[in-house]
């Protein structure tokens, strides 16, 4: 295995390992036994577990931005765009991906790589959704005096509303999130009951 395969292995065993156990009990040697290997060869391919962790988790979230990110582009205008923001949104895959970042978010304060990333992500989720809400201002379908300061509300619904729904699955459905969240982004910016609810029509997922 030539080294840039190599490294990509570490950082795949490292992804699997952090999705099984989390990432505060990730360690050198849990990954180089995912993958088989001694801990020395890890330490010779990544300077810190910390720079590594971060690398992974990078991966692994930085996917669901640009899938998400290259649906919305598919919308013809804001609002069927902003409809496809919230169809496609995840971080990362579903309950488990979501369980990493709770614990990026609880790491991050101890380990200034992964806060570096997680930040980093954070920010362009953010600048998705206020591109999205400054064309519709342009557009006059939406009402929003502050685009950006109404992503970070929009952002952190939705984050709230999904870490509910992995802690506390009695108490919050996905149903619910989907609901809830649709229809906070529906008062922040001005807009009709029901205008942003999912819909199969013209959606490439619901045609996939």
């Amino acid at each position: 295995m030539n080294p840039e395969d190599r490294r990509e292995a570490i950082i795949a065993a490292t992804l699997a390992v952090m999705q099984r156990q989390g990432i505060a009990a990730t360690t050198v040697r849990d990954v180089a036994a995912e993958l088989g290997a001694s801990s020395g060869l890890i330490h010779h391919y990544m300077a810190s577990m910390d720079e590594l962790i971060a690398e992974a988790f990078g991966r692994a979230a930085g996917a669901d931005l640009l899938a998400t990110r290259a649906l919305v582009e598919q919308g013809q205008n804001p609002l069927e765009q902003l409809r496809f923001f919230f169809d496609s949104y995840t971080r990362s895959d579903g309950d488990s991906g979501m369980q990493l970042w709770l614990d990026a978010w609880a790491e991050a304060a101890r380990r200034p790589e992964l806060r570096q990333i997680s930040q980093l992500l954070n920010q362009e989720w953010q600048q998705l959704i206020c591109g999205i809400i400054e064309g519709g201002v342009r557009a006059g379908v939406m009402n929003c005096t502050d685009p950006a300061a109404a992503a970070w509300r929009i952002l952190s619904l939705l984050d709230g509303l999904h870490l509910q729904e992995v802690a506390h699955g009695d108490s919050v459905t996905g149903h619910q999130v989907t609901k809830w969240s649709r229809h906070g982004a529906e008062i922040e910016l001005g807009l009709d009951p029901g205008t942003l609810t999912n819909s199969s029509q013209g959606n490439p997922l619901a045609r996939a």
